[in-house]
């Protein structure tokens, strides 16, 4: 594990990505407290499936009109 501060990682950015490629962690600190931690991204490794959700959502008619209250405070309908 290695601890750095803010300002550390962001001269050493590159470094510590090689790092955490590597398997480290890396501890970012601010005023002496960790406040952020860099590792390793481990996606879902699946693909995204468009239309999983096809037929399980609904959109109501009348989705795109806006109530009256509404469309006026957006300057939209004249009173």
């Amino acid at each position: 594990m290695y601890i750095r501060t803010i300002s550390e990682a962001k001269a050493q950015l590159s470094a510590l990505i090689e790092k955490v490629v590597a398997g480290k962690e890396v501890i970012i600190g601010k005023a002496g407290k960790p406040v952020a931690k860099l590792v390793r991204y481990k996606g879902t490794g699946k693909p995204r499936q468009p239309g999983a959700l096809r037929g399980r959502i609904k959109i109501a008619d009348d989705f795109d009109e806006l109530p009256d209250d509404i469309a006026e405070a957006f300057g939209m309908v004249d009173r």
